[in-house]
C-alpha cells in the first residue's frame, strides 16, 4: 500500500479568500461542509484537506477570540 504522506501545506487564494491546508497526498473521495470550513476526506475516511472560506474574516475572528481568552476577557 503506497504512502501518501506530505508535509502539511497551507496555501491562500487571495482572489477567493480561501485558505487550503493540504494534509495528505491522497485523492479526495468526499467532503463535509461545516459553516465556513470544508473538510475533504480520502477513501479511508481520513482528512485529506481542510478549506476555510472567507479566510480573512474567519482568521481575524479566531485570533480575536484567542487574544480575548488569553487576557481573560469575556465575549
Amino acid at each position: 500500500m503506497p504512502k501518501h504522506r506530505v508535509r502539511v501545506k497551507p496555501t491562500y487564494d487571495g482572489v477567493g479568500d480561501t485558505l487550503s491546508i493540504l494534509l495528505s497526498g491522497m485523492q479526495i473521495a468526499c467532503a463535509e461542509e461545516h459553516g465556513a470550513i470544508i473538510v475533504n476526506y480520502g477513501r479511508d475516511g481520513k482528512p485529506v484537506e481542510i478549506e476555510i472560506l472567507n479566510a480573512s474574516k474567519f482568521m481575524g475572528e479566531l485570533l480575536s477570540a484567542m487574544i480575548k481568552a488569553k487576557s481573560g476577557e469575556k465575549h
